[in-house]
């Protein structure tokens, strides 16, 4: 039940970060929701293979390359879903931001006690 409402309130999110930043556009709540579903099976499969083949250069910044790889992994899943769109690594920048800092929130919300 929990994971059911964690991918509505990202797709939710998801939405409001499409309205309020420039050049990030979702089609509507489906593709929001669609968008949601491959986003947390892109962070689940391909990041952590991403974070471990650039350890070398997320040391040298001090961890701060991962910004990089989230912006460009939120960037690539706009490629990939229809009815999503990100116009730049600015856009994908601010928007994984924003995403990753959302999640955070939410999944501290619906924790379990």
């Amino acid at each position: 039940m929990r994971l059911l409402l964690r991918w509505i309130a990202n797709a939710g999110v998801l939405l409001l970060i499409a309205y309020y930043v420039p050049n990030i556009a979702v089609a509507g709540f489906y593709a929001a929701l669609i968008t949601a579903l491959v986003l947390g099976l892109v962070n689940a499969i391909i990041r952590p293979i991403l974070l471990l083949l650039t350890l070398p250069v997320n040391l040298l910044t001090l961890g701060l390359f991962t910004f990089v790889i989230n912006a460009l992994l939120f960037w690539f899943v706009s490629t990939v879903v229809e009815g999503f769109m990100v116009v730049g690594f600015q856009a994908a920048f601010i928007g994984a931001l924003l995403m990753t800092i959302a999640s955070w929130f939410i999944g501290q919300f619906l924790k379990k006690k």
